[in-house]
Formats: C-alpha cells, structure tokens, sequence
C-alpha cells in the first residue's frame, strides 16, 4: 500500500490491470463514472495499463489529423468523448485513468489538467529529467519532445479518460497521424534517454507522484476479470 504523508487522506483503488483492448478500458471508465454519479462517497479510482495499437479522437478532434482514410484502414480507430485532438496508444505507453470526485479536491479543470501533468513531471525527475509545460498546451514535453499527452472527461465532477506515457513503445504509429494535432513539435519516449527503461517499473514511480500530488491513500486492489 501506498500512503501520503498527509493528515486528511481520500482512498483511491489502484487497478494495476495489464494489456487491455482500448473499448473494453472504455466501458469500465463509463461504468465507474456513473456508479460514482450516482454514489458520491465511493472510492475514487486510478486504473494503469497499456493497449494495443489504437487511435483515439477527441469529440471535436479534426479527422484531417489523420494520415490515412478511417473508413479505408486496417486501423482500430475510436472516437470519444474527451477532449483534445487525435492520439495513438500501443504497448509500451503507459495510460492512468482517474476516476475523480473533483468535489474533494478542486473544481477546477484547469488544475486538474495541471495536476496530472505534475505527476508526470515528478516522475520524470526521479530519473533525473526535467519535463516541461509548453504555454496554451497540455502535456509534458522533454528535450522539445512531446512524451506525455493528457485529454479528460469530466460529468458533474467527476473525471475520466486521463494521460497517456510514451516509456518504451514502437513509435512507429505516430507517423500515421499528427499527433494532438501538433505539426510541428515531436513526439518522444523515455526508452530515448534511458534505455531498457519498461512500463512496470513507471507504474510504481507514477502511483507514488500520483500520491504525492493529490494527497490521497492509494489502495491496490485486483483487477475485476
């Protein structure tokens, strides 16, 4: 079990689940939310897992931003309810999905995006890299690469979708879009400056920043097969 170090502390379930089809990961975000909706005091969540090769576009994203005909192709494409521009998901990318009761912390989006991109700032200092917040983006940068990207949903406050960590992926998909729309900015993985660097061993530095930034206890608990 991880704990904060702070006196008042909200539980949050930590689901360690493994890899995961984008829409099944989906449909468990929406179950949660609306149990949450509609049960305020349970638990909040974090889910971490990967996915395999999946694009995703925001529910006002531009399909120009696709570099191939979506109803044409042998690539699995969902468009969703959250915000931003088109991404790609993959093994080797770690992806964190709070479900949040804003209520208890802020309700504020623009903090929480702010929060999220902290963690991955502190978990990149924990191997000794300074990520970056670029001005009117959202988003972690290192070295002017883009190796974190962060899109979110939220229903009367409480959250869901999240952040997504290029650790180790084949960054090979990415030149099938643009990512988040961004032309004319690159986007990198950690593998990049730490070589043999693996999701398992982030998922423990991104849980204890995660801890650190919100403030809450994290209880570890078995995925539900």
């Amino acid at each position: 079990m991880i704990r904060s170090i702070k006196t008042h502390q909200r539980r949050c379930l930590l689901f360690n689940a493994g890899l995961m089809p984008y829409i099944d990961a989906h449909l468990w975000q929406r179950s949660l939310l609306q149990e949450r909706i509609h049960e305020p005091h349970l638990d909040d969540v974090l889910i971490l897992l990967e996915h395999p090769p999946v694009y995703t576009l925001g529910q006002g994203s531009n399909p120009e931003f696709l570099k191939f005909d979506q109803k044409n192709s042998q690539f699995d494409v969902h468009r969703v309810e959250r915000g931003g521009e088109v991404t790609y998901h993959c093994p080797g990318q770690l992806v964190g999905y709070p479900i949040l009761n804003l209520r208890h912390y802020r309700q504020d989006l623009h903090w929480y995006l702010r929060q999220l991109e902290e963690v991955l700032i502190r978990v990149l200092a924990i191997y000794g890299l300074s990520g970056d917040r670029l001005p009117g983006f959202t988003g972690v940068w290192l070295e002017g690469r883009k190796v974190a990207a962060i899109g979110i949903k939220v229903s009367r406050w409480i959250t869901m979708h999240g952040f997504a960590l290029n650790v180790c992926p084949d960054m090979s998909g990415f030149a099938h879009i643009i990512p988040c729309g961004i032309a004319d900015k690159p986007v990198g993985s950690l593998a990049q400056w730490i070589p043999g660097i693996t999701c398992q061993e982030v998922r423990t530095h991104i849980a204890q920043c995660f801890v650190e930034v919100f403030g809450v206890e994290l209880v570890e608990v078995n995925y539900p097969h």
